[in-house]
């Protein structure tokens, strides 16, 4: 070590002898491996501006190393074990925690001051006796929001990026397509409530399905959920002051021209039932549209937000996946690290930029760019005829659906806390929705892709939120659900700027932002849309006012919600009849 990281560790020493302590397990694990740990060490990145860092170094690697990094707001004297794989292979590893966390004494703002702290952090790293100057980034859901913040001021020692399940803020978290999620606050109080991780106040779901459901029963707004919860919490009403994709969420992350001037190798894996899918692919499709030369692969299969970190479920939720699917990842991350730093080739699960899995095929397959997903998309009307609900290759202007939904009606919460939400089930949620459904299939089809449309309708409201769910429907009568989607209408063409309904009144919105997914559909079942409107414990309701929907109450849900969908209304799915 050099003299200031010297100094900084005897500081921290004294400053966090309680957590130095903990962690001497792990570093006597790490030792009896060839590897040292030091941790704790605090970095003062600008004038009252400090952060807590961790050092794992190789010391049988004399050489000046390649550096990895990993930006965490998840603080936990475990962390240190992140980065072991790729120490052993001779990277140094630093793992960063974000201001405001560990031994920081700064206020903790998630999300904020990534991408100036880290590109300070990587400047202090390239100093450092043990750097050779180049450095790569890894990291899952926050941590792969950090990758990304780093880009928006591209540090020229940052080489690539490996973004796993990346958060994209105001994209996908703390709102979906501009509607907020009570999720939101069980998450805060993680990060928030003290200079670690408060996992035990997290995962007490009997805690916070309670609060969710007397949040939802009391009809008070979205706004006094916090207190509702017994805790204020000022990054959550910070938060909501900010319902559309303005500056605040633009700052955090490259916006637009931003994207042109990555031009550094990006590795992004997400799985179908991703959390923060849209998150993952928001970056892929802006980086790629802006840089129309960036290096820039993907790895999507059939994983939630847990696989792609390398916890890979055999049953996800129902539904077994592919034998094929079982890939290594941190195998695969450390393929490209050693690919990009030490000219190895390309890991072999690259065979080009977009790499998906087929579920039901047992393959892998893949393709130059999402694009190219999009040339073989078919439109389905949705219909109702003689009692019907159906998909149909051809649209009937004059034909229209109806659903009525009563917002006031509370008696479901404990019917909606407590659905399963699985992949695979017997029978699916039919209340406040209308289901459209396909003939079945007389052969095997191969659906790729996102589904999309256009949304054509009339309601009694200045705005509603909807959601659209896709199932494919089993010969034997199972559902597995595919993809979904939400939308705030008022946002639904431009996530930047609100445009109220004029109740009433026919109008048109596009279907967008669902979720990627890959499967093989079966001769004999058929593909269900669902279309309901967005009532739920787990998320804002938008009364309709046209005012904040944050400040709405049940007061404002005088009369229930009057939705009429046209016949002209279509759903475009990717599908291969080949």
């Amino acid at each position: 070590m050099n003299f200031i990281i010297k100094i900084f560790f005897i500081i921290s020493i004294l400053v966090g002898l309680n957590i130095s302590a903990q962690n001497k397990d792990i570093r006597a694990s790490l030792k009896k491996e060839n590897l040292m740990v030091y941790d704790s060490i605090n970095v003062e990145i600008r004038k009252d501006v400090t952060v807590t860092l961790s050092l794992v170094l190789n010391p049988l690697n004399k050489e000046t190393k390649n550096t990895i990094l990993i930006n965490t707001i998840y603080a936990d004297v475990n962390n240190v074990a992140l980065g072991k794989s790729f120490a052993k292979e001779g990277y140094a590893v630093v793992v960063l925690n974000t201001r405001g966390k560990y031994l920081s004494g700064n206020v903790l703002d998630p999300f904020e001051h990534e991408a100036e702290d880290i590109h300070e952090v990587i400047n202090w790293i390239t100093k450092q006796e043990w750097s050779n100057g180049k450095v790569g980034m890894l990291g899952h859901s926050y941590s792969g929001f950090s990758a990304w913040a780093a880009t928006k001021k591209l540090h020229p020692a940052l080489k690539t990026i490996i973004s796993q399940a990346a958060v994209g803020p105001g994209v996908d978290f703390p709102m979906r397509n501009n509607i907020f999620f009570t999720y939101t606050l069980s998450w805060l109080n993680r990060v928030t409530n003290n200079k670690m991780t408060d996992n035990a106040d997290f995962n007490n779901w009997k805690k916070w399905n309670a609060v969710y459901k007397r949040w939802y029963e009391s009809g008070v707004s979205f706004s006094k959920l916090d207190s509702v919860s017994g805790k204020t919490n000022v990054g959550f009403q910070r938060w909501l002051d900010h319902p559309s994709y303005d500056d605040y969420w633009k700052s955090m992350v490259p916006y637009k021209d931003d994207f042109a001037k990555i031009n550094i190798p990006v590795l992004t894996t997400t799985g179908y039932y991703d959390a923060d899918q849209l998150g993952a692919l928001y970056y892929l499709n802006e980086h790629t549209f802006y840089n129309k030369n960036a290096e820039h692969y993907l790895i999507i299969g059939p994983y939630d937000h847990q696989g792609v970190e390398g916890a890979i479920k055999s049953n996800l939720r129902g539904y077994t996946i592919d034998p094929v699917a079982k890939i290594n990842f941190n195998k695969i991350y450390l393929e490209w690290f050693n690919y990009i730093f030490k000219n190895d080739d390309k890991p072999e699960a690259l065979k080009n930029k977009i790499n998906y899995q087929l579920m039901g095929s047992n393959e892998w397959r893949s393709k130059a760019s999402l694009s190219d997903f999009e040339h073989q998309k078919m439109k389905w009307y949705l219909n109702h005829k003689n009692g019907q609900f159906l998909l149909l290759t051809k649209p009937d202007r004059k034909n229209f659906s109806t659903l009525t939904v009563d917002l006031k009606d509370r008696t479901d919460a404990n019917e909606l806390l407590n659905l399963k939400y699985n992949i695979v089930d017997n029978e699916i949620y039919r209340k406040n929705n209308l289901i459209y459904t396909t003939e079945p299939f007389d052969k095997d089809i191969d659906f790729s892709g996102r589904f999309s449309g256009e949304l054509t309708f009339s309601v009694n409201k200045k705005d509603v939120d909807l959601y659209f769910s896709l199932f494919e429907k089993t010969a034997d009568n199972k559902y597995i659900l595919l993809s979904s989607c939400v939308t705030r209408a008022s946002y639904a063409k431009n996530r930047e700027q609100r445009s109220l309904l004029i109740p009433g009144k026919k109008e048109s919105i596009p279907i967008n932002n669902s979720e990627f997914v890959s499967k093989r559909i079966p001769k004999g079942s058929s593909l269900m849309v669902m279309v309901g409107v967005n009532k739920s414990p787990f998320w804002q309701i938008n009364y309709g006012t046209g005012g904040d929907v944050s400040n709405e109450t049940l007061k404002d849900a005088y009369e229930p919600v009057d939705l009429r969908i046209f016949g002209n209304t279509y759903i475009e799915l990717p599908l291969d009849f080949n």
